[in-house]
């Protein structure tokens, strides 16, 4: 007898919005001030992307990982990445088990719903070579048996400016696996404040209620995907991201995982915001976070302090938006 997962129960698109307003509601209890990046965090969620926070210490990283997995009451996991790190540390390892005289597979703290990797480019390069397998097929193999993690599946990963000591550059093959890449950045004098009032919040991260179960972020990721896409759009998004190709800056421009991974993400910010279908306004609302940090300037752009994000911006630019749904 064949045994079928049990279906997630299927969303109005007014369900999927009110439900994503509530998981950033309570994110943003713990998150002062932040509100966009939380939403740019949640978007990577429910289009089952993974995420990477770039910024100097201090600025919030581990807080808004931990705030989001408390507040989906699922399984997580934090990964301290240091130097020493081994891909095992990481994955797991199959040991030989002197009572059964087999061997065991002892899993690694990838295995959980939201995983946490602090400081991702602290660790050699092995290490984080570590991750790419499970950041894209969702599984993890270990002496050739492969082993799939729960999902949904999200990876958190935070890092420190390269140019900090102690970093080592994550390659191109690695970053292209992160659907977005955001910057959390020093907060405002007004949501400072708020963060010295409530200082005791970050210590209580761990005790944040969640609002929602595994099962309720399943249906939205489901719901989500459903969101229309106009034949128009579909073209509109692989001109941005051959666009940012074909400029004379660029040494490498976005990959088609990049066109893919702005799709899926501009799906739930439409269905985040209440609509049955994909707008070009979506689109362009995440080219920056989803594009920018695929792209590698050539060496004559950074000598005259070019960026990916102005990249991705005249990329935008540069394309006609459709003028008509189909």
């Amino acid at each position: 007898m064949t045994v079928t997962e049990p279906q997630a129960p299927m969303l109005s698109v007014e369900q999927c919005a009110a439900g994503f307003a509530t998981l950033r509601d309570s994110v943003c209890r713990i998150v002062r001030g932040k509100a966009e990046a939380v939403e740019l965090a949640l978007t990577c969620l429910l289009a089952e992307g993974h995420l990477l926070v770039e910024d100097v210490p201090g600025t919030g990283k581990t807080t808004l990982a931990r705030a989001l997995a408390a507040s989906l009451g699922a399984g997580w996991s934090r990964i301290q990445f240091t130097p020493d790190l081994m891909p095992s540390d990481v994955t797991g390892v199959t040991v030989f088990d002197q009572q059964t005289r087999e061997f065991r597979f002892h899993s690694g703290p990838v295995f959980a719903h939201v995983v946490l990797a602090d400081e991702i480019n602290r660790a050699s390069p092995k290490t984080q070579a570590a991750l790419l397998e499970v950041m894209e097929e969702q599984r993890v193999t270990v002496d050739g048996t492969p082993h799939p993690v729960p999902r949904p599946f999200l990876v958190v990963a935070t890092q420190n400016p390269v140019d900090m000591d102690g970093t080592y550059p994550l390659p191109e093959a690695q970053l292209d696996r992160f659907l977005m890449r955001i910057s959390l950045g020093y907060p405002d004098h007004a949501a400072e404040v708020e963060v010295l009032r409530g200082r005791e919040n970050a210590k209580n991260v761990d005790r944040l209620p969640p609002v929602m179960g595994v099962e309720d972020v399943t249906a939205l990721i489901h719901r989500a995907a459903r969101t229309h896409v106009a034949p128009s759009v579909y073209s509109y998004v692989v001109h941005i991201a051959a666009a940012t190709r074909a400029l004379p800056d660029v040494r490498l421009g976005a990959s088609p995982r990049g066109s893919l991974a702005l799709l899926r993400a501009a799906q739930v910010r439409a269905a985040a915001h209440g609509r049955e279908y994909l707008t070009p306004d979506d689109v362009k609302a995440l080219a920056e976070p989803v594009l920018a940090h695929r792209i590698l300037l050539n060496q004559d752009a950074l000598m005259r302090g070019g960026t990916a994000a102005a990249i991705v911006a005249a990329a935008v630019a540069a394309t006609p938006v459709p003028q008509t749904a189909d």
